[in-house]
């Protein structure tokens, strides 16, 4: 991968994303939303909580991108009984009666934590340490996971018996938090088509781990204006309710407002979306556009908002409005 500028490999990388979108096209029908954001999520470095009822194509689509980015991939079912050396490893006695360390499917480029929110605190938290740290710890010993990693976790916003939601303090170790809908109509009718005819389409790898390793190092070196940074900043000081800040939406429908990493994340996410879409530099809008998914896990409603019937992404409109 030798370019004679960071222009040139963004021009580059905007080409090799329009061939992804195509190559995962020809097995994801719709969907160019949460394609997209996952995309942005794992050359911005992030993860990504996804949350849709059974049957939306989570699972293959995780397949898919892995597939496409050439990444080793790994599916962790998650239940009640789960421990967290289930996920990590676990060190056993081998035959010279040395201990030998197991790994457990943690040590992986992708990972599909399905159901989440179905296993106790305790191995979340497995699954969580290993997200920010990029490592796990046994018996004292570190072991480094594989880069680029990235987990997509899953929930189903429809069965909340037996479910141990994820505190806000995890739920902002990931990037986006994307809300998967049903199909439309023309895109439902397409998927029946194409998943009852006993053909299975194998996707093409159309980058490398070295080039998502390169690319995630260059999005970080693209530089951004003041006045953009600023906003980003401004934006999320406006969830903080009761502070200097504050939008009246906040103090009024909000307990609690984004910290510290959600403007973070604005700005990383602004700059990936900016250069997908052949810009060499994020604006504002670059930054609306990952604003949803990023601040809608990391606010907290209040009683007066949820029995008034606003929801977060309304509450999220009004501030991006003014």
């Amino acid at each position: 991968m030798k370019y004679q500028s960071d222009v040139e490999a963004v021009d580059a990388l905007v080409k090799k994303y329009e061939v992804l979108r195509r190559e995962i096209a020809k097995v994801i029908v719709g969907q160019d939303e949460i394609v997209e954001q996952t995309l942005i999520s794992i050359l911005s470095k992030g993860h990504v909580l996804l949350v849709g009822v059974p049957g939306l194509a989570k699972t293959l689509l995780v397949n898919t991108i892995g597939g496409v980015l050439g990444l080793t991939y790994s599916r962790i079912q998650f239940t009640p009984d789960l421990m967290p050396s289930d996920i990590i490893g676990t060190e056993i006695l081998d035959e010279h009666r040395k201990f030998k360390f197991l790994k457990g499917p943690i040590f992986a480029n992708l990972i599909l934590a399905d159901e989440i929110n179905r296993t106790p605190p305790k191995t979340q938290a497995a699954l969580l340490e290993a997200m920010q740290e990029k490592a796990v710890t046994v018996a004292g010993t570190s072991y480094r996971l594989q880069e680029p990693f990235f987990v997509l976790a899953t929930q189903n916003p429809i069965e909340q018996e037996g479910t141990y939601p994820l505190p806000e303090a995890q739920l902002d170790r990931f990037m986006f938090n994307l809300i998967l809908d049903y199909p439309s109509f023309n895109e439902e009718v397409d998927v029946v088509k194409l998943t009852t005819t006993g053909l299975n389409y194998k996707v093409k790898t159309i980058l490398s781990i070295e080039e998502i390793l390169f690319f995630q190092q260059l999005l970080r070196k693209i530089p951004v204006a003041g006045n953009v940074l600023e906003y980003a900043v401004k934006l999320v000081s406006k969830t903080r309710p009761h502070t200097k800040a504050a939008h009246p939406w906040a103090n009024q429908y909000l307990n609690w407002g984004a910290g510290p990493r959600a403007s973070q994340f604005l700005i990383i996410g602004a700059k990936t979306h900016a250069a997908l879409h052949g810009k060499y530099s994020p604006d504002i809008e670059n930054v609306q556009a990952v604003a949803f998914p990023i601040l809608r896990h990391r606010i907290i409603r209040s009683y007066k908002a949820e029995a008034e019937g606003i929801s977060l992404d309304n509450i999220i409109q009004t501030f991006l409005k003014e």
